[in-house]
């Protein structure tokens, strides 16, 4: 009994210091998107408002470049010294750059040294981000019960869309109760300075845990054996088939995501011409469904498996994406909120049933590895560039139409790999 209650309490301890870390991430990601007009102002001082807005936005997207780095390191120390130290130590640096640039002194202080300071520090949240999502799953994936697995693991998405949630009900909060002048002065260093504190918090969570049962095995196994454990080698030479095919799989979630949750907004301001309030409460609105589709979704993936659940997501978009932009031209406010709550389901398909099928694809030598890398590769490819693709493909065809035929040939790659792809809904992962 008391030993069931110990993993119960590891189980849980497991799961929120996964929650918190994703949460900060997004948060962050969030917190300066909402807030790019301002840091443009103080780290970006131009006479052309939409010049500095682009570098705002250009740091942002640099930071994108460094992920797939980042996933083969962490990924790579989340194989060889544990999934333990590599989340502790990530989630370390991850908060401690975020709480950096909420202390950093404007252009008008310090001069160029200012927006060479944000990107560098911008550059460590990339680097240190990259083995966030990943390694939280896998650590949960491996924690969980297998017929569970699916549920624990969509704790992760889910923690995506709150610190997006929490990150702009936060940033409308501050404007609508503080005068601009003081959002512009000191306002906005407050969400990068809170996650200090909660990176602290989950890092001190996370090092008084226990590296996973089935970690523990493996290392176990690798210790008999004069053979060491080279992740990268042994997944480009054991498992490329497997990451190629994972790649494909994440090709989807990473624009689906973007679009559906980030561009959207901005679509429906720019191309369909509605009022920028609201377009921000029907996001709002979107992302709370989202948060409540997504653990939905993990159960039935428990239930019906990953594959078919992945497939359905990617037939679903295939189907459903070309009508659905034809709707959101309508600017009817409820006819579009319809529109993005169908298409949120269908990402929470795909979200919710993405990071348990990756972790079950990689055996327990390559999984965090594995994971990392095919997440990330896809993110930095097509998640950073989807907003840029759909203006840019707008702006080339004339067609407000031209990002959902994007994405349709997008879930058409995904389709393909899903197709190729295994099924290990509830093995064992020492097994896999």
């Amino acid at each position: 009994m008391k030993a069931n209650s110990d993993t119960q309490g590891t189980l849980k301890k497991v799961a929120v210091s996964s929650f918190l870390g994703n949460f900060i991430e997004w948060f962050d990601y969030a917190t300066y998107s909402y807030f790019a007009i301002v840091i443009a102002n103080v780290f970006f001082p131009n006479d052309d408002p939409a010049l500095a807005l682009m570098q705002t936005f250009a740091v942002f997207a640099l930071s994108f470049l460094l992920r797939p780095i980042g996933a083969i390191f962490w990924g790579s120390m989340g194989d060889k010294k544990g999934r333990k130290w590599a989340l502790s130590t990530s989630i370390f640096l991850m908060t401690g750059a975020t709480f950096c640039i909420g202390l950093l002194p404007g252009y008008l202080t310090i001069g160029l040294a200012a927006p060479i300071m944000l990107l560098l520090l911008r550059m460590v949240q990339g680097f240190s981000a990259s083995g966030e999502y990943a390694g939280a799953a896998t650590f949960l994936a491996e924690y969980a019960p297998k017929d569970k697995r699916g549920v624990y693991c969509s704790l992760v998405p889910a923690s995506t869309a709150v610190g997006l949630l929490v990150g702009s009900t936060f940033a409308t909060i501050m404007y609508s109760v503080l005068p601009t002048e003081a959002v512009n002065d000191w306002g906005w260093r407050i969400p990068f300075l809170l996650a200090g504190p909660l990176g602290l918090i989950a890092h001190y969570i996370r090092t008084k845990l226990e590296d996973s049962p089935t970690y523990q095995e493996m290392q176990k196994a690798i210790d008999k054996t004069d053979d060491s454990n080279h992740p990268i080698r042994d997944l480009f030479r054991h498992h490329s088939k497997e990451l190629f095919i994972s790649f494909g799989a994440c090709v989807l979630n990473a624009v689906g995501f973007y679009v559906v949750l980030t561009y959207l907004p901005v679509y429906l301001e720019t191309a369909v011409g509605m009022d920028p309030s609201q377009s921000s409460l029907i996001t709002t609105i979107s992302l709370i469904v989202y948060v409540a589709f997504i653990f939905g979704s993990g159960h039935l993936s428990d239930k019906f498996g990953r594959k078919k659940m992945l497939i359905i997501a990617c037939v679903s978009f295939i189907v459903l994406t070309v009508p659905a932009f034809m709707l959101l031209n309508t600017a009817d406010f409820f006819i579009v909120l319809a529109v993005e709550l169908v298409l949120c389901l269908a990402l929470t398909i795909n979200d919710g049933t993405l990071s348990s099928y990756l972790t079950e694809t990689f055996p327990t030598a390559v999984r965090y590895t594995g994971f990392a890398l095919s997440f990330n590769m896809a993110n930095a490819i097509f998640g950073g560039s989807a907003s840029f693709i759909s203006t840019a493909l707008i702006a080339a065809t004339g067609s407000n139409l031209a990002p959902a035929w994007y994405m349709v040939g997008v879930s058409c790659l995904a389709l393909v790999a899903m197709i190729l792809s295994h099924e290990h809904t509830g093995k064992d992962l020492a097994d896999v």
